[in-house]
């Protein structure tokens, strides 16, 4: 399993977060029968950036909270490899501010904005609602396993 985390801000702090994605990403192996070797990248954003992402790649004008690119959108790719999954752009600004109002710790919201990328990384999305439902669940199942016994 590779697990690369990138910081494109100045918040250096969060690269520790990496030792808990590799649970997370652990347990969806387990949840998600995923392949043994998996390669997820993450990278660090702020609200600025994935602003400009998010108009950029999605033509929607504003900040987002994550953003997933699936490695398997562009299968005709040349250099396509299945186990590369793809990237994760969380935006830290974002995280911070929806952890004060979730009223839980920022672990916490960084360790879901993970989940919920790698989910969308999975072919998972939340365009109807039994979509959002199974998505949910499969959030829940991934993610008690780590961040519910301290938050």
């Amino acid at each position: 399993m590779a697990l690369n985390v990138y910081n494109q801000t100045d918040y250096r702090g969060y690269l520790k977060y990496k030792e808990y994605f590799r649970e997370i990403l652990n347990n969806a192996r387990e949840v998600l029968d995923l392949p043994k070797r998996v390669a997820v990248s993450v990278i660090f954003v702020n609200d600025e950036q994935i602003h400009q992402i998010n108009r950029d790649y999605r033509n929607i004008d504003r900040p987002t909270d994550v953003i997933s690119f699936a490695l398997a959108d562009n299968k005709d790719e040349i250099d396509y490899i299945p186990e590369e999954l793809g990237d994760i752009f969380i935006n830290i600004d974002a995280a911070r501010r929806q952890a004060v109002d979730y009223q839980h710790s920022e672990k916490r919201e960084i360790c879901f904005l993970f989940t919920h990328g790698l989910l969308h990384l999975n072919g998972f999305d939340h365009q109807t609602k039994e979509e959002e439902q199974e998505m949910i669940r499969y959030q829940k199942l991934i993610l008690d396993k780590l961040v519910g016994q301290d938050d």
